[in-house]
């Protein structure tokens, strides 16, 4: 098959084919959760079949009436795999989560039509079209974090899309300004007539506004520990595969492969992500909610590879992308574990449980390999991430900012362990034997448990991503 048709694919099978499961929906629950499922397992499919040409460095770009809409290079097709894998799990752990709740087209729906856009915001070749499928992204959010369509639901979800709407407002005025400087929207064009100057600073201003409020960075982070009121798999979906690491991909895509800024942002930025690290993980270990814990646990793990990405060589650029991978595999695996947790227990305050690895101990092993994986412990995939964008902040003479960091995954620790402790082990609260208490559906514990094996595969086999990242590295110029 043509790789301009697989690209095609891998953008229109998900944004396109999530108009037809509410169609399937009447005729079938059941070939309706597969069929959302085929969606994205055929854009996984799709994305690894690209992969070689992207490896290779082959020019693919989809054009229509003359306009180049999409283009393929190792920074996308990485990405467009580390989301459609995760979210093909997240979609399969949700056959059993959301079978008992009402609105489940809608749900199917929204999830798959958030992984659309999510591709086509990938593979965009111009700022108009990224912006119009970030946007997408903000529209299905605001639909899935109000999915229960309680007041409180509603209101946290109205929250959610007001923060990031406002910051993409921010963006498109900074996208205009791009415009008038160098003459286009097109990456490419952009990229040739600026001739390496920096872009002007209020455009890169007004565009990380954008940037950080989708991917929840101190101050603009607190609709995210409120999105937690949706269902867990929506959560995982937001904090791993998609949502909040859109912001830190458009990062990437502009402020490194794109064009130059100036040099005071490679300050701005890793100061900003220290203090984003630092306050969110002081929030999550005096937290007692589950899942708001795991949530500051998100902001601060994206202020890691905000770090990564912004001091500007190439170790801490190639593991700000592994970043990528590894936190979106094992903070996927948090979630869907918390969700067991509080499906079986109906309990979200973790000084009321303990002892649920009795009753649930697949899930208590799946959180604790996952949780080593987001704290940086050997061999996880987590550890290799954190030692090369710690690293590559020493290298670049940021010693303050990386010993922050370090004190930043020192909190990681105890705050992960604190969790671990007081949920499943100890004296039980429950008593949940006598409770029924259980790990439900073999779905759901199979889903957690895939996603702590690929933390530990993640690894062992680390140089098969770090290869791939490290040529992206070199395709967008990063300096050694």
């Amino acid at each position: 098959m043509p790789n301009e048709v697989l690209l095609l694919l891998v953008v229109c099978v998900p944004l396109l084919g999530s108009f037809v499961l509410p169609l399937i929906s009447p005729v079938s629950e059941k070939l309706r959760n597969y069929a959302a499922l085929a969606l994205l397992l055929i854009t996984l499919a799709c994305a690894v079949s690209l992969m070689p040409a992207a490896m290779a460095g082959q020019v693919v770009i989809v054009q229509f009436g003359g306009v180049e809409v999409f283009q393929l290079d190792r920074l996308a097709v990485f990405m467009a795999f580390v989301s459609s894998m995760v979210g093909s799990i997240i979609v399969f752990y949700s056959f059993g989560y959301i079978s008992e709740y009402d609105h489940r087209s809608e749900y199917y729906f929204m999830v798959v039509l958030f992984l659309g856009s999510m591709m086509g915001l990938i593979f965009s070749k111009n700022l108009l079209g990224l912006y119009v499928f970030w946007e997408i992204t903000a529209i299905a959010c605001w639909r899935l974090i109000g999915f229960f369509r309680s007041p409180d639901c509603v209101r946290k979800a109205d929250k959610a899309f007001l923060v990031t709407v406002f910051g993409a407002v921010c963006m498109l005025f900074g996208f205009i300004m791009i415009y008038a400087q160098a003459g286009s929207f097109d990456l490419g064009a952009i990229q040739q007539n600026l001739h390496g100057l920096p872009v002007s600073n209020l455009a890169v201003a007004l565009i990380l506004l954008g940037i950080l409020s989708k991917s929840a960075t101190v101050p603009l982070h607190t609709w995210l520990p409120d999105a937690g009121v949706a269902p867990s798999p929506v959560t995982a979906l937001l904090h791993a595969a998609v949502l909040v690491k859109i912001g830190v991909y458009v990062y990437a895509r502009l402020f490194l492969a794109t064009f130059a800024v100036d040099p005071i942002w490679n300050v701005v930025v890793p100061t900003l992500a220290a203090v984003s690290a630092l306050v969110s993980a002081g929030a999550a270990l005096i937290e007692t909610d589950l899942k708001r814990i795991i949530a500051y646990s998100t902001i601060s793990q994206i202020a890691f590879i905000f770090l990564g990405l912004s001091i500007g060589n190439s170790v801490g650029v190639a593991g700000g992308m592994l970043y990528i991978l590894m936190h979106g595999i094992a903070k996927g695996g948090l979630f869907l574990c918390a969700g067991i947790v509080l499906h079986g227990t109906h309990e979200r305050d973790i000084t009321k449980m303990g002892g649920l690895i009795h009753v649930m101990p697949l899930t208590a092993v799946s959180f604790l390999l996952c949780a080593a994986s987001v704290m940086g412990i050997p061999p996880m995939g987590g550890f290799f991430s954190k030692y090369m964008v710690v690293t590559g902040a020493f290298n670049a003479g940021h010693t303050a900012l990386a010993l922050t960091f370090l004190a930043g995954a020192v909190l990681t620790l105890l705050y992960l362990f604190r969790v671990f402790n007081l949920v499943f082990l100890g004296d039980s609260k429950g008593p949940w034997e006598a409770r029924g208490v259980h790990e439900h559906s073999a779905g759901m514990v199979g889903s957690v448990c895939a996603l702590a094996i690929l933390s530990v595969l993640a690894g062992v086999f680390i140089q098969f991503p770090f290869d791939f990242v490290q040529s992206a590295v070199q395709q967008m110029g990063v300096l050694p």
